[in-house]
């Protein structure tokens, strides 16, 4: 494999080890709880918890991590790979890209292919980290899934994860070139670059959450609104009894129902913690990642 693909894998196992109790919070604030509504289908209303409420024992730290260190590592190989590529087919340099336009086309077409990964390893994510179930594994969530759904079911809101991680992924890099450029001078040293990198990285996690958040909160609610359906009739249900349990809604449909019951606000909803995250994570994963990139390509 190339030095780019473990350059990614690695800084992606390492950002999703850092930043998954954070994320735990922002998935189960981004999927609220659901209750029914007179018509007999789900309703979401927000009942938020302090922060330490969240977690309920030590081992909710590495909730729904599983999938994500195992995936997110595939997926972000797959992610720098794929932007590396079609910047050189684009003529353009990974190392000194001199457009921004082809930048962004580029992370955006990186986006698109790691939804293959991203879209499964997010499914599972999300259902374990809202789950009521103790102890429950990413293991068992992905095989309820698919004894459920069959292959099929491990791409449930797939379509607006790939939107997402387009669009997410093309401001993503193009954001981190624009601030890496502005900030560029001719002496700098060691230091000062490791700084830089951690900062622009930082950032650029940030305006990329930002500028895809409401499409995320779509996507957490339509992959956890199973379990959900299950939990607000009583039942003790197994993922995979639940799988086939209840009225699913469609991403339109959950887009609508959440602005008329809950505002504007719900597409923003989680945002904060969200946005401190981005920043340790991304500033993590582009100082591992250019680390990486120097140490495999060294003579």
């Amino acid at each position: 494999m190339s030095a780019d693909f473990w350059a990614g894998y690695v800084s992606g196992a390492a950002g999703i080890i850092i930043g998954n109790p954070l994320d735990l919070v922002k998935t189960r604030v981004q999927a609220g709880t659901i209750t029914p509504s007179i018509e007999g289908t789900a309703s979401t209303s927000a009942t938020p918890r302090a922060f330490r409420g969240q977690f309920e024992n030590a081992g909710t730290l590495v909730r729904g991590a599983t999938a994500p260190i195992l995936g997110y590592g595939a997926l972000n190989a797959l992610l720098f790979m794929t932007y590396n590529r079609t910047l050189a087919v684009l003529a353009d340099s990974p190392a000194s890209p001199t457009s921004f336009s082809k930048v962004w086309l580029a992370g955006a077409t990186g986006g698109l292919a790691s939804f293959v990964v991203s879209a499964p390893t997010e499914l599972i994510k999300c259902r374990a980290q809202v789950s009521t179930e103790r102890n429950i594994s990413s293991w068992t969530i992905a095989k309820d899934i698919w004894r459920s759904n069959g292959f099929r079911g491990l791409y449930y809101g797939g379509g607006i994860t790939s939107v997402r991680d387009a669009v997410g992924y093309g401001f993503y890099f193009w954001s981190y070139e624009w601030m890496k450029r502005t900030s560029s001078s001719l002496d700098d040293s060691d230091r000062e670059t490791a700084m830089k990198v951690l900062l622009c990285g930082g950032l650029a996690g940030i305006i990329t959450w930002v500028s895809i958040f409401p499409l995320d909160v779509i996507k957490t609610r339509i992959q956890t609104q199973v379990l959900h359906n299950t939990h607000q009739q009583g039942e003790r249900h197994t993922l995979l009894q639940s799988d086939s349990y209840g009225k699913r809604m469609g991403s339109l449909e959950i887009a609508k129902h959440a602005y008329r019951t809950e505002g504007a606000g719900v597409f923003f909803r989680g945002l904060g913690i969200c946005s401190v995250r981005a920043f340790v994570v991304n500033a993590v994963q582009w100082a591992c990642y250019e680390w990486m990139m120097r140490l495999l390509q060294r003579p």
